[in-house]
């Protein structure tokens, strides 16, 4: 009997105590096949009753910039540094709107999947990472809008207004992965909490909101060292990555080793907090929620 049961091959073992270090990245590998399904089931059910569809991913940063344009750039007069104002605008909402997302909906994993979390094993970073990557979908939409406005200003250019692509163009994939693993990192954090405090849930897209005007969105650096406000600006790490991102695709902008340095840093902490404290809440959360 002892003899069968060593010769037994099991494909899963359940430990009652594991340490607050065991993240268990390689369950995540192993089940890449569901972060698929996660990924597809996001983008289906988030636009299938919607009239529009997936037009929802050029209607909300068009009118956005429109605003802001208006707003910003022409009612308040604040400069863009050369940059047209749509450009401007439409490079800092791009950037911004996809680290907000990936916070605001990975901050409420465990309410919204509480009913799958308590039912069937999964590796639960599994549905945070898949919000992640499902939200690259979005980006990548807005993300060819800005390309298209980037041709338009090119062929029929704005008198007094200009931009250049620069070779800090390749540092574009590192600047999305800062962008996901940041957001990730505070919403991992954020949601731990809302298992014990739902208040926070209602404070999160307020707070996101009002982090904006606390970045380089709607005005550009050297504007809030003008101001006197830059030593706060900084100290956001989304600065230094919006900063970077408008350098490398208009020329504008400040790209130094200092700030994204920092951001990277700032990201690389965070991420690691959100997925230790995810990872101590996820084991007892049914309970709490």
């Amino acid at each position: 009997m002892d003899n069968n049961k060593q010769s037994q091959n099991w494909d899963l073992v359940i430990k009652g105590h594991t340490s607050l270090f065991d993240l268990k990245f390689k369950d995540l590998w192993h089940y890449r096949d569901l972060l698929i399904l996660f990924v597809k089931r996001d983008f289906v059910s988030f636009y299938k009753q919607t009239v529009l569809g997936p037009l929802w991913f050029f209607i909300q940063p068009i009118f956005t910039t429109i605003v802001f344009s208006f707003i910003f750039g022409n009612l308040a007069g604040i400069s863009t540094d050369g940059v047209p104002k749509y450009l401007f605008y439409l490079s800092g909402i791009t950037a911004w709107n996809y680290f907000a997302d990936c916070l605001t909906k990975t901050s409420t994993v465990f309410r919204d999947n509480a009913n799958i979390f308590g039912k069937v094993y999964f590796p639960r970073l599994i549905m945070p990472l898949s919000i992640v990557v499902s939200n690259l979908v979005r980006f990548g939409v807005q993300f060819a809008l800005m390309l298209c406005m980037m041709l338009y200003f090119y062929l029929f250019p704005t008198p007094g207004a200009s931009f250049t692509i620069t070779l800090a163009a390749l540092l574009f994939p590192f600047l999305v992965l800062l962008m996901a693993l940041l957001g990730l990192g505070f919403g991992l954090i954020i949601t731990a909490m809302t298992t014990k405090y739902r208040d926070l849930t209602f404070l999160v897209t307020f707070g996101v909101q009002l982090l904006m005007y606390g970045t380089t969105v709607i005005y550009p650096l050297s504007y809030a060292r003008e101001k006197g406000y830059a030593w706060i600006v900084d100290k956001n790490p989304m600065t230094g990555i919006i900063e970077a991102f408008r350098y490398a695709f208009l020329g504008q902008g400040e790209l130094s080793f200092s700030n994204m340095a920092y951001s990277t840093i700032f990201t690389i902490i965070i991420l690691f907090m959100g997925i230790v404290i995810f990872n101590k809440t996820e084991k007892n959360f049914v309970d709490t929620i």
